[in-house]
């Protein structure tokens, strides 16, 4: 059995009247890479400072290897390695010098710090750019070597916010691949809007909305609850009346127990065990109702529906 590394506590967070974080409780366990999913305002930000040490939660606590976090506890906090959204690196330092400083700041001997970054800067293949300034670097470099500072002190559990924000797609595998490799020595804290992206990586997902935690479980069985089998994507063409939908709905109801409809935005989504050898009767259900169908798209449940029955199609700023 995998051990606890990081145990949240009930945390809650209000900002006056508006509750941030609500009563969060979740434990990660060492090794794993953990998602950590929400909405805009969903509070994952407060949530992760709070988890780093950064901010002060208004009840509950947090405890690393058992140990509270709390203001001052050096020790404690050093065990985290942070890469925040928004890169912050410095301009006029070369990445070398960079991670040696970062890296000093965290205790370590300058020549112990040097090695680090060369290592660090070498598996991020940044090995070129060791003693260019920052301010020469492209946002894929840039973003990189964030994430070199992250890690540059050796912490246990390692916090990456958004890691793969504005990167091309050589850059996006790059980094993934460079996550995977770090599971199982490191503990992975991963927040992401790419649904595509936890699923690839992310051993459990924790998924929280208006401050509270909604599930927490694994890709798969997240996916499972939505309703097993594959999903069978109808586009409808024109302007569908209410009415021949909602016939089509009640028939399509009737093929097998295992559908399950969604007819929203001039499209039709069928949830079926089986649903391809349904597809026939389907389509003739569709034009007996008078319904005319578009581009038909079959595919299996994706994480992305867990997360909009959730968390609602509702635009968040």
């Amino acid at each position: 059995m995998s051990s606890v590394v990081l145990q949240v506590e009930n945390l809650t967070k209000r900002y006056g009247p508006v509750v941030a974080v609500n009563n969060l409780s979740l434990a990660v366990n060492e090794g794993e890479i953990f998602g950590f999913l929400g909405p805009n305002g969903a509070g994952k930000t407060t949530s992760i400072n709070m988890l780093c040490g950064l901010l002060k939660p208004d009840a509950g606590r947090v405890l690393i290897h058992d140990q509270p976090i709390t203001n001052g506890a050096t020790k404690v906090q050093t065990r985290v390695g942070v890469c925040p959204q928004n890169v912050v690196v410095w301009e006029r330092l070369t990445c070398l010098e960079q991670l040696q400083f970062i890296g000093e700041m965290y205790g370590l001997p300058s020549t112990l710090a040097r090695q680090r970054g060369r290592q660090l800067l070498e598996q991020l293949n940044l090995v070129e750019k060791r003693d260019q300034q920052a301010h020469t670097l492209s946002g894929g470099m840039r973003r990189r070597l964030s994430l070199a500072l992250a890690l540059v002190h050796d912490p246990s559990i390692v916090v990456l916010d958004e890691p793969e924000a504005g990167l091309d797609p050589q850059s996006r595998i790059q980094v993934r691949e460079f996550i995977r490799s770090l599971a199982r020595r490191k503990t992975i804290i991963l927040t992401t809007h790419n649904m595509d992206e936890a699923e690839r990586v992310a051993d459990r997902i924790a998924i929280i909305d208006h401050g509270e935690l909604l599930v927490l479980d694994t890709p798969e069985m997240l996916k499972r609850s939505v309703g097993e089998g594959d999903v069978l994507e109808i586009a409808l063409n024109g302007q569908p009346e209410n009415g021949g939908v909602q016939r089509a709905c009640e028939e399509l109801q009737q093929l097998t127990p295992g559908v399950s409809l969604d007819a929203a935005h001039s499209a039709l989504t069928v949830r079926a065990l089986n649903v391809v050898n349904l597809l026939p009767a389907i389509m003739e259900v569709l034009a007996q109702s008078g319904l005319h169908c578009g581009e038909v798209r079959l595919r299996a449940n994706s994480l992305e529906d867990v997360f909009i029955q959730l968390t609602g199609r509702r635009l968040r700023e």
